[in-house]
This record gives C-alpha cells, sequence and structure tokens, in this order.
C-alpha cells in the first residue's frame, strides 16, 4: 500500500494576512488585497493594481545579512517555510535528518534582481554588478536556502512551470512520502513579480485586468464583467509527514493530501486545449490517485484566474469530470481576493483546503456578481459557507499547458 501524508504545517505570508490564521480569516471575511502598485512608479502603464504583500519586514524573521543576500521572493518564501515548519511541531533533532526534504515551486524566481542587476550593468559596468547575482535569481535559491536554515538534508529541489509550478512542488513532496524517498517534506512556493518587467509584459499579452479605478473589484472570477486577472504575490508553505509517524506523536492534523495529477495540454503556449481537455485528465489522475469516489469531493477551489477565457473552460473541465455532481460542489477562487500570485498560487490554495478541511468552512469568490457565460456552477458568492470538507481539490493550469491537481481530505 502507498504510504500516506498529513499534513501537519501551515506557513503563508499572503497579500491578506502574514500567517496562515489571519489570511484564512480575512479570506472568510471577503477582504480584498488588491490596491495600487507601490512596489514600483506604474503611471505610465495599462494596469496599476495588484495584490502587494503589504506591511512586511523580513528582517523581523530573517537574519537582516541573509535579507541583504536574496531577492524578494526569498525574502518572502524563507519565513513561509520556516512558520509551517514551527507550526508542525517537528524537531530535526530528534528526526533523521536525511529523510527530511524540501521541494518548492517558484514560476519565475529572482526576476526582481535580474532586473535591477540589468541596470547596474547598463549604467555603471560589468565591474559593478553584485556576486551574489546567481545565488540571488536562482529558482532554486528558495529550497537551498530552506535546507540550510532548517538542517534538512533529504530530497531537495525546485519546480518551474508556470502557474502550476507550486502545485507540482507539492504532488512531487507526496510523492516522496508515497515511495518512501522521505518521512518528512516541507513543500509550497513563492512568486514576487510585481516588477516593471513582469507587469509591462503581462499589460502587453493583454491578460491582466485594467479596473485601475476599482481595484478591490478588480479580480473577478466566473462573473460577466471580468476583464482579466490582478497580479499578486505570496508564498505559502506545508510539511508533509507520514501518515502513521505523525500519528504515532500525536501531531495536529489539518488534512491529508490524498492524491495528485499532472497532465500536458500540448496545444499552445498560453491558451487551453479546447474543453479543458488536459485539466480534465488533471483532475481524474488526482481523483485515482486519491482513491476517491466522485460523490466524495465536496469543494473545488479553482484555478479561478478571472481571464475570459480560463473560467468558461475551467466550469467545463469541472462538469465534464463530475457529471451531475458537479452542481452539488461548492466552488471558490482564492484569487478573486489575493491575486493571481503565479508560481506560488498552487500553494496558497493547497493551504486553504487544509484549513477549510480542518475548519469546517469555505470562502467565498468575491466580486462574483452575474455569471459569465459558460460559468454555470456554484462558485459560493454569498460570503463564507460552513460545511463539511470530506475531500476535496485544488486546480492550477499553467502557462505551457501545464496542468496540475491536488487532492485533499479529512482524516478521522
Amino acid at each position: 500500500m502507498k504510504r500516506r501524508a498529513a499534513i501537519t504545517g501551515i506557513g503563508v505570508i499572503s497579500p491578506v494576512g502574514l500567517d496562515h490564521e489571519s489570511t484564512f480569516d480575512a479570506l472568510l471575511a471577503g477582504r480584498s488585497g488588491v490596491g495600487p502598485i507601490t512596489l514600483f512608479d506604474p503611471t505610465e502603464y495599462k494596469t496599476r493594481i495588484a495584490a502587494e504583500v503589504k506591511d512586511f519586514d523580513p528582517t523581523t524573521r530573517l537574519d537582516a545579512k541573509l535579507v541583504r543576500q536574496v531577492d524578494r521572493f526569498c525574502q518572502i518564501g524563507l519565513p513561509a517555510g520556516l512558520a509551517a515548519w514551527s507550526d508542525s511541531g517537528l524537531d530535526i533533532s530528534a528526526l533523521d535528518p536525511t529523510r527530511v526534504g524540501v521541494v518548492a515551486g517558484s514560476g519565475i524566481g529572482g526576476l526582481a534582481t535580474i532586473e535591477s542587476q540589468t541596470q547596474v550593468l547598463n549604467e555603471r559596468g560589468p565591474g559593478r554588478v553584485t556576486p551574489r547575482l546567481i545565488p540571488r535569481l536562482m529558482l532554486n535559491a528558495l529550497s537551498g536556502e530552506l535546507s540550510i536554515l532548517l538542517g534538512l538534508k533529504g530530497p531537495n529541489w525546485v519546480t518551474a512551470s508556470a502557474c502550476a509550478s507550486a502545485s507540482h512542488a507539492l504532488g512531487s513532496g507526496l510523492r516522496a512520502i508515497q515511495i518512501g524517498e522521505a518521512d518528512v517534506v516541507v513543500s509550497g512556493g513563492s512568486e514576487a513579480t510585481i516588477t516593471p518587467l513582469a507587469v509591462a509584459g503581462f499589460c502587453n499579452l493583454k491578460a491582466m485586468s485594467t479596473r485601475n479605478d476599482d481595484p478591490e473589484r478588480a479580480s473577478r472570477p466566473f462573473d460577466k464583467d471580468r476583464d482579466g486577472f490582478v497580479m499578486g504575490e505570496g508564498a505559502a508553505f506545508l510539511v508533509l509527514e507520514e501518515m502513521e509517524s505523525a500519528k504515532k506523536r500525536g501531531a495536529r492534523i489539518y488534512a491529508e493530501l490524498s492524491g495528485f495529477g499532472a497532465t500536458a495540454d500540448a496545444h499552445h503556449i498560453t491558451a487551453p486545449a479546447e474543453n479543458a481537455e488536459g485539466a480534465q485528465r488533471s483532475m481524474r489522475a488526482a481523483l485515482q490517485d486519491g482513491g476517491f469516489d466522485l460523490g466524495q469531493v465536496d469543494y473545488i477551489n479553482a484555478h479561478g484566474t478571472s481571464t475570459p477565457i480560463n473560467d468558461p473552460n475551467e466550469s467545463a473541465a469541472i462538469r465534464a469530470v463530475f457529471g451531475d455532481h458537479a452542481d452539488r460542489l461548492s466552488i471558490s477562487s482564492t484569487k478573486s481576493m489575493i491575486g493571481h500570485s503565479l508560481g506560488a498560487s498552487g500553494a496558497l490554495e493547497a493551504a486553504v483546503c487544509a484549513l477549510s478541511i480542518s475548519r469546517g468552512v469555505v470562502h467565498q469568490t468575491l466580486n462574483h456578481e452575474e455569471p459569465g457565460e459558460g460559468c454555470d456552477l456554484d462558485y459560493v458568492k454569498e460570503g463564507p459557507r460552513e460545511m463539511k470538507v470530506r475531500a476535496a481539490l485544488s486546480n492550477s493550469l499553467g502557462f505551457g499547458g501545464h496542468n496540475a491537481t491536488l487532492a485533499f481530505s479529512q482524516v478521522d
């Protein structure tokens, strides 16, 4: 039999909270983290809003020297990983460190460093580029630095698959537990790409909302008036622990990460396959891996980007997979409040799924007022919904045709 993975620790840094509890409470309260961009001057941009992490000083959680040495995506990501480890109650001195791994995801990594050091190169010459350039920009700085901070010597790598990156990381962490490669995996993701270059690129791709005068209502998943996604930033990590070991030590278990599905569209670099065929296969694979019947699933945390093309395609995929049961599912989009944190989004939404199961409540889809064409499911628009969540899915659908679905379940 496959070994099982308990979720025993959660750490979150988000646009609406600097830990997992305050973030989840803000989501239940329907509070948006979207506002005017402050990280740079967006005056000349078509989109001038984003969901930034606010009032966060990384030196309160990391050594000031380390903060200077790493990019913003690590300044946000490392505290989230440390918080998840602390929340789990594990002590590395009581474990075999070679059996404890880190698998992290980021779609872009140290983009802020690339932009700032390119400017240094152009204005001041190659001799003034920081010797920390490569360690700061590389995606695997996230998993490497976290393992150094915690002394974790097991499997360690980073996944990069655009908006599916963190979900692939969590799925990889689950596999490491299932096959016995590790006993504990700290897994999640981080992204910090609210930068001049990234915002310009997405603006020119015409993928983002331009509702600059009403930022809190700009992210509108599944709504007929949606006009694109809102960029976010943030990080989340989960501690995945072999189930019997977690139970034996009396750990608090939020939920079980039960299944993982991953597919490719092989269709187009930015557009989903017709009828979201790849997303359908991803959900079916996660359900099979988790051993679920369709009727056991009560909740789906949707990819729900608020783009014209994603929302009806994802809705069609859910209906194709679940048939009549699709009308009994509660579905919500966390991105309606914290924006789209690209490669980190799957980790933030996984944390939401685990907390929804643990606390028996799911958050609303903010700004969903009138369904868009092809969006005909129950998107929990009225506010938080108290309910028993026996099993849940989380979808992440990334550029490149990458689809990843995580399946979660309640632990009795």
